[in-house]
């Protein structure tokens, strides 16, 4: 059995919730201290990890990435953790390149950072990394992220992906209770909160713009069936191709919610749970990227490329710390039936392509 197969089904088998992946990151950091990389662990006191090999001369300082953490699923009624959106294979792929690259020598120049984050699927595993100085030298950054079939196939890779802005807003209503029998007297939170869907549902932005804002939950329960209702939570997803619409959506949204319910006689508190940005990539990154996967893949492996209303906090890492350039690609699977889905599955032949374009890329900045 290959490397980074060894690493991935080891990984598999323990998946972990974000900022909890204990095991994860205690394997990962073994893994790169017995390959003799120098590293340092609990990243801003998380389970973050930075790896290193330097080379002794100077050069610049390059970045890999790679996320840890898992997906919570309700699966026949229990809750429980599972690898549905690949990072498993994200950090099999990036751990098994960090040692090849040492073993080989390949770092001639600089130094290369190898960077596993924790809690990407909150939202804040980036910032935490950031926070705890992890980019502070860094010039260049490289991630990926595994494809579904749908974007492209085993043997396909491509240079850029282009990730969409996300922010989850929730919104508590609240009313006046009353007897069912006199609703009169009361303010009803479920009517205000039926009111605030169908208000965001009437925003408007430019028709150039890509987005979308829908209701993902609603939740409002009196305790019984014959009192109104004096509370309602409603949580909304928002989706933007670019950073800036997303602020005047955000703004748009929580004005048509506080109007909206205010019309009844209800109040709405309206808090951002979590948001992660639209893609910011560099050209020089992607240039180099697209350089690899030609060189592993052939030119015929080389897609465009690909625009995702997906978000990833990767993007949290050149927003934060500007001067970073920063490339992020896809791997062709053939992921099935789609990523955050409990029967999520690929080819696992595809990571060792995986290893060998972050090698190639590598080697071509610091080589």
């Amino acid at each position: 059995m290959s490397k980074v197969l060894e690493h991935y089904h080891y990984l598999h088998e323990i998946p972990e919730l974000g900022f909890q992946e204990f095991k994860t990151s205690a394997y990962i950091a073994d893994q790169l201290e017995k390959a003799g990389l120098k590293v340092t662990r609990n990243i801003n006191q998380t389970t973050g990890i930075v790896a290193e090999i330097d080379s002794g001369v100077p050069g610049p300082v390059l970045a890999l990435r790679a996320d840890m953490d898992a997906l919570g699923h309700i699966i026949d009624g229990v809750a429980c953790a599972r690898h549905t959106c690949g990072h498993d294979g994200h950090s099999s792929v990036v751990l098994t390149a960090a040692q090849e690259l040492l073993a080989e020598g390949a770092v001639k120049k600089g130094r290369l950072k190898i960077l596993f984050q924790p809690a990407e699927e909150l939202g804040a595993g980036a910032l935490a990394m950031v926070e705890g100085g992890a980019l502070d030298d860094v010039e260049m950054i490289f991630g990926f992220h595994l494809r579904p079939l749908e974007e492209c196939v085993v043997g396909q890779a491509t240079p850029a992906v282009l990730y969409s802005a996300c922010s989850t807003l929730e919104a508590t209503i609240k009313g006046a209770p009353a007897h069912a029998a006199r609703p009169h007297l009361g303010v009803n939170a479920l009517d205000a909160a039926v009111q605030a869907v169908n208000a965001v549902n009437a925003i408007h932005l430019s028709p150039g713009l890509n987005w979308s804002v829908k209701a993902t939950r609603f939740l409002c329960d009196a305790g019984v069936t014959n009192s109104v209702p004096d509370e309602a939570r409603v949580v909304w997803d928002l989706r933007s191709q670019e950073n800036a619409p997303m602020e005047v959506l955000k703004e748009k949204v929580t004005q048509a919610i506080q109007h909206s319910v205010a019309a009844l006689g209800a109040t709405a508190q309206v808090v951002v749970l979590k948001e992660m940005p639209a893609a910011e990539i560099h050209d020089e990154a992607t240039a180099v990227i697209r350089a690899a996967i030609t060189e592993v893949l052939g030119a015929e492996g080389l897609l465009e490329a690909k625009t995702t209303p997906g978000s990833e906090d990767f993007f949290f890492y050149p927003v934060k710390r500007p001067h970073v350039k920063a490339g992020f690609w896809g791997l062709g699977t053939n992921l099935t039936p789609g990523l955050h889905h409990p029967d999520m599955r690929f080819d696992l032949n595809a990571l060792e392509i995986g290893v060998n374009i972050f090698k190639s890329c590598v080697k071509r900045v610091l080589g």
